[in-house]
């Protein structure tokens, strides 16, 4: 037996403006009010560093 992964299928885009650069973008989740978001351009620069 190997590992499997499992399909789901097209992910669902929902539209966001992004609170660094201000445009607007799609991100893979539906925003939080009050939580920031980022485009794939800022995101890095605000990710937490891993160890």
């Amino acid at each position: 037996m190997g590992f499997e992964r499992r399909s789901f299928g097209p992910r669902e885009m929902h539209k966001a403006v992004c609170d660094d650069c201000k445009k607007e973008c799609e991100v893979p989740f539906v925003p939080t009010p009050g939580k920031p978001v980022y485009c794939r351009e800022c995101y890095p620069k605000h990710r937490t560093q891993r160890y």
